[in-house]
This record gives structure tokens, sequence and C-alpha cells, in this order.
């Protein structure tokens, strides 16, 4: 069992601790971080997939074949494609986000890495990922991968999260607390 205290919990922790230590114990960290990172960014990106993967309205029939097809597409290795095989056979196919951001928390341990979950209103260019990286590194003491998303109804700034830690600096939230200010006066 990985030692690693990743903040995923339940079925997705366990999928997560169950991939890392198989990956670890075949040299295939690095492969499946690849994979991974492609397929979180198409679940990101595509509505279908999203569904497809969240939904229990999907038989596992149905959610296998999309998913073989999909991984296929890719050119995921073939332990990415059998470690998501299992997680639909298994009726688990919702926990694969969680599974996949477990695995990325124990990943970036294993490395003396932290995992900085980022939201912005527009997508982060290069040098405003290594400027921010940068930062959290001065912050935290340690290398900091970042694992960003899009939210663009935060109309401006950024969703800092790390472990435990939160730092909200969007124009949503300064907004947000305008108007509760301009309420209680």
């Amino acid at each position: 069992m990985s030692t690693s205290a990743a903040s995923t919990s339940g079925a997705a922790g366990r999928y997560a601790s169950a991939i890392f230590d198989l990956g670890r114990e075949t040299n295939a960290l690095e492969s499946l971080e690849t994979d991974f990172t492609a397929l979180n960014t198409m679940i990101s990106d595509n509505a279908d997939l999203s569904r497809l993967v969240s939904s229990p309205a999907y038989s596992r029939d149905d959610q296998k074949k999309a998913m073989s097809a999909i991984m296929s597409k890719a050119g995921s290795s073939d332990l990415t494609s059998r470690f998501v095989n299992l997680m639909v056979s298994k009726g688990r196919l919702s926990e694969l986000p969680g599974a996949i951001l477990g695995f990325t928390e124990m990943l970036a341990d294993h490395r003396g890495e932290t995992v900085a979950e980022v939201t912005s209103a527009a997508p982060l260019t290069d040098a405003q990922r290594d400027k921010l990286a940068a930062n959290l590194k001065s912050s935290f003491g340690k290398d900091v991968k970042i694992d960003a998303s899009v939210d663009p109804s935060l109309l401006g700034g950024l969703i800092v999260k790390v472990g435990s830690k939160m730092i909200d600096s969007s124009l949503k939230a300064k907004l947000s607390g305008l108007q509760l200010a301009m309420k209680t006066s």
C-alpha cells in the first residue's frame, strides 16, 4: 500500500493507491501520468464524455465500449486501458476523476512535489504557470505541479488550492464580498 497521504478518500482513493502502487512496481508511472493527464483533459473539455463518466444512466456496456474507443484513439497504454475498464466493470467510472487526482497527488509526493489545483477565468499561459509555480515554491518550499482548470464564471483572478489551504483572489469572490458589505451597511 502506498504511504502517501493523498487527500482523495473512499473508492477513488483506493483505486488511486492501487494504480500508483502497480505503476511503481512496473516502472510505468511516467506513462500513467501522461495517459491520465490526457484523459483528465478530455473529461474536462468534453461535456458528453464528462456525462458518460459521471452519469449512472449509461449502461456499463455502453461505458466500456465508449471508454475503450477513447483509450484506443488516445493511444493509452495497456495498463491505463485495463485500469479504466476495471473501473467500468466495477461500476466505479464516476470515481475516475477522483482516482486521477489521487494518483497525481501521490506521484507529486513521490517526487517531492506538491500539487496546486488552480482555477482561472481563462487558460493560463506558460509564463503565468511558471511564475505561479515559482511563487508557490517559495511559499511552500517544494516544487509545485499546477493542475489547472478553467471556470469562466470567476470573471478574473485565480482560486489556488494546495492541500487544505485555499486562496481565492477571483473577481467573483471580491464582488460577492462587496455585495455582502453593501447589504450590511
